[in-house]
């Protein structure tokens, strides 16, 4: 098994962690340290190393700080984690919504005299730093560097990751890192700059078309690189992890320590272009008047996908939306009260190992029945195992890391007979992943100006939801990837290639959760007879095909357009998925995509 049911954080660990850390402060001469969900490369995954912020407090989120004062510590919580908190942290603890209440503000309330709070200057980017600095400005509260005082507790503390490096294939990656390199390094030097700093894991993986596995559930090699004007690279990485792949990376790509990262960074001239959102403090430190800001290099080339890169994620979600089936026809030949949400989890990810490309799971799948499906990221273990009970909804979040691509799906299915309120709620869910994926809109608009969609059929029932309505994917790379996103502060155009999830979900805290999620890439839309030649348009390819429930599906509130998409969507998910399961789920298949 890729997943494991352990519970890997409890509450009742935090109070003597926290009590340490104060008398770090203590010693430190410090009024408070900050503990981000983050390492220093500041991608949004972490290895077992990086943990700190779940070993410190037990929350175990994505995304995710807490500020550790002598006399209160808030976890600050972004709307996807609020009912997941209150299970994962003692009451030493204090929960604060988050961006609502941002860092800066609530410092101001819990210091009012004033005070220093450490930081790490390799966990924190330029951009945080100098957001809570500006809010903090005209305060006796400062934000000082500091030695982590987190590493000084941590007794057991785990080893940096060691796994080897492996090739990414031009079949799957479409473009030479040669040409890569070439191609940015020709737009470095049209903008007068010398070279780049890159720390975010995945896009070293895309640049040089290596995959790692220093990350659980992401392919990813972590060190730091810089990408000259001139197309070469300097690359800071424990060099056994790059054995046999000198032929590979070719002549132009240097291999370096990673403890040499800073000091090489001092001999550079500059202009050296930083992201200040992607870039930790002390990279900026370091290099300091030679600095010019500007966006990371690889960020925008990576999410805008070849068409090899389209056609291996096509060619995945095929394989992966039979796996998916076979386990939707298991599941709905079982009589309520006799499966469990672990026993779901392992009969799906057996399925996906038919498959010889499967590589890992994308994430750690997301299995919750009744009340836990209000959980938005619900991790199942051993003590939380729930069966699936008559009138109770799942839902099923999951996904394969392939080598030809990742993918992410979430199907909610009913067990037994659902009620009418959870029906009525689903259909409101799908009406706005139908009104997305049917969208058509005018090339320049980013993710804030669309996402409403998706929300609009939730709202007109004061109903909505706490996560972004889609983000970015990558090409066998992270599941969650920018800078694109579907998201009401995304403000990057989308542009043709570019692959996101559409998600649209509600949560009932105490009683349900349901979300329908497909990936979808953004194509150039063909032109209308009808429409205006010169405007050009963008519309949606979608690359998920599974059923969804028609169980939970009322009717009376699909208008005819939503009609008639949903029944070509699974007319067309029987075509292309019926001939890669087994002829009796192929049955099973037959019936839950018959038109409505």
């Amino acid at each position: 098994m890729f997943q494991s049911f352990e519970v890997t954080a409890r509450p009742e660990q935090g109070p003597p962690r926290l009590a340490a850390l104060r008398d770090e402060l203590a010693h430190a001469a410090l009024d408070g340290f900050l503990i981000p969900r983050a390492d220093a490369h500041q991608g949004e995954y972490v290895s077992a190393r990086d943990e700190r912020l779940a070993w410190l407090t037990g929350f175990t989120g994505s995304a995710g700080f807490c500020a550790a004062l002598r006399d209160v510590a808030g976890v600050f919580i972004d709307g996807r984690y609020r009912t997941q908190v209150k299970d994962q942290v003692a009451d030493v603890f204090t929960p604060v919504p988050w961006p609502e209440n941002s860092l800066a503000t609530w410092l101001k309330d819990q210091l009012p005299n004033g005070g220093q709070v450490g930081f790490d200057p390799w966990l924190h980017t330029v951009a945080q730093i100098e957001q809570a600095r500006a809010t903090l400005e005209g305060t006796n509260i400062s934000l000082v560097d500091s030695e982590n005082l987190v590493d000084r507790i941590w007794e057991g503390l785990p080893a940096p990751a060691q796994e080897a490096a492996k090739e990414h294939p031009i079949e799957f990656a479409g473009e030479s890192n040669a040409d890569k390199r070439t191609r940015l390094g020709i737009a470095l030097h049209e903008a007068g700059h010398e070279a780049a700093v890159i720390t975010l894991p995945d896009s070293i993986c895309w640049l040089l078309n290596i995959r790692g596995a220093d990350i659980p559930r992401n392919p990813i090699a972590q060190g730091f690189a810089v990408l000259m004007a001139n197309g070469s690279v300097d690359l800071f990485m424990m060099e056994h992890k790059l054995h046999g792949l000198e032929a590979h990376l070719g002549p132009e790509v240097r291999v370096h320590a990673p403890d040499d990262f800073l000091p090489y960074l001092s001999t550079l001239n500059g202009p050296v272009r930083l992201d200040k959102t992607s870039v930790p403090v002390i990279v900026a430190q370091t290099l300091g008047d030679k600095v010019v800001w500007g966006e990371e290099p690889c960020a925008l080339p990576k999410a805008c996908k070849n068409a090899a890169e389209i056609n291996g994620s096509a060619q995945a979600h095929l394989r992966d939306g039979a796996a998916v089936v076979e386990l939707l026809a298991w599941l709905d030949a079982q009589a309520p009260n006799t499966v469990s949400e672990t026993q779901v989890v392992s009969k799906l990810e057996a399925f996906r190992r038919r498959d010889n490309a499967l590589q890992d799971i994308s994430f750690e799948t997301i299995a919750g029945t009744g009340p836990n499906g209000a959980i938005m990221h619900y991790r199942v273990t051993t003590e939380t195992d729930s069966q699936l009970q008559d009138g109770h909804l799942i839902v099923l979040d999951s996904g394969g890391q392939y080598l030809d691509g990742t993918t992410d799906i979430t199907r909610t299915i009913a067990i037994g007979t659902p009620n009418d309120e959870a029906r009525s709620a689903f259909t409101r869910v799908l009406l706005g992943m139908i009104a997305i994926s049917r969208l058509r809109w005018p090339l320049g608009l980013a993710g804030r100006d669309i996402e409403a969609i998706g929300r609009a059929p939730l709202w007109m029932a004061g109903q909505d939801f706490d996560h972004g309505l889609g983000h970015g994917v990558g090409a066998y790379l992270s599941v969650h990837e920018g800078p694109q996103r579907l998201s009401r502060i995304s403000h990057v155009p989308l542009q043709a290639g570019m692959i996101l999830s559409n998600e649209p979900g509600y949560y009932r805290e105490g009683a349900f959760g349901i979300r329908i999620e497909n990936l979808i890439v953004v194509e150039d839309a063909p032109e209308l007879t009808s429409g205006d030649a010169h405007r050009a348009m963008l519309n949606w390819r979608t690359l998920t095909f599974a059923p969804i429930d028609r169980r939970l599906i009322d009717i009376d509130l699909l208008d005819a357009d939503s009609l008639a998409w949903l029944n070509a969507y699974h007319a067309e998910t029987f075509d292309k998925i019926g001939p890669r399961v087994a002829p009796e789920t192929k049955e099973w298949l037959r019936q839950a995509t018959r038109p409505l």
